[in-house]
């Protein structure tokens, strides 16, 4: 966790020339790259994440929705790849990540990551404990959400409504400033 960020999970990235695509800019399918860089730094190399033993099986990554903001340049400053969580469900969390080079963001992704069971291959649930590691990365009104047991079922539909609402932050023509989720 960073200073600026207390509830963000931040990983420094460089970027490198071979990046860089004909129109002189990283290419998209990059931008990608440092998205699941960030989310397996997190799962995979944090150290709560391997002194715990937390997700022994992996995980698999179930969905990507990602807004490109900015045309992101080479250059020697590394980015900053911010991941916090926004929701924590039966078997799997909504990630959002921010690749930043302060003050700008450039690609704003929210991403589903879901807890994989390593015999059958398929998802299982998430163990009080992985619940408890993921839900240090939300904001305080979202962590406190996450940590009460719901006994209320939401239908497809109704949750299908609830994530087409408006994107926040993409706004054409504007300047994007550098941020973690709010928290």
């Amino acid at each position: 966790m960073s200073a600026v960020f207390p509830r963000a999970h931040v990983l420094s990235c460089p970027t490198r020339w071979s990046d860089v695509d004909e129109n002189g800019h990283i290419n998209n399918a990059r931008l990608v790259g440092y998205i699941q860089e960030g989310i397996y730094d997190l799962f995979c190399h944090h150290a709560t994440a391997v002194r715990e033993s937390l997700f022994p099986s992996g995980f698999i990554i179930a969905r990507h929705e990602i807004d490109y903001l900015e045309q992101l340049h080479h250059r020697p400053e590394p980015l900053s790849v911010r991941l916090t969580v926004e929701r924590i469900g039966r078997s799997s969390a909504q990630v959002e990540v921010n690749v930043c080079r302060d003050p700008l963001t450039f690609m704003r992704a929210r991403t589903v990551v879901v807890a994989r069971d390593r015999e059958s291959g398929r998802s299982r649930k998430l163990s009080e404990k992985e619940r408890r590691f993921l839900s240090a990365f939300m904001s305080d009104t979202a962590r406190g959400e996450a940590l009460t047991p719901t006994t209320q079922t939401v239908a497809p539909a109704q949750r299908v409504a609830a994530r087409s609402g408006p994107v926040v932050g993409t706004q054409r023509g504007t300047r994007r400033r550098c941020r973690a989720s709010a928290g």
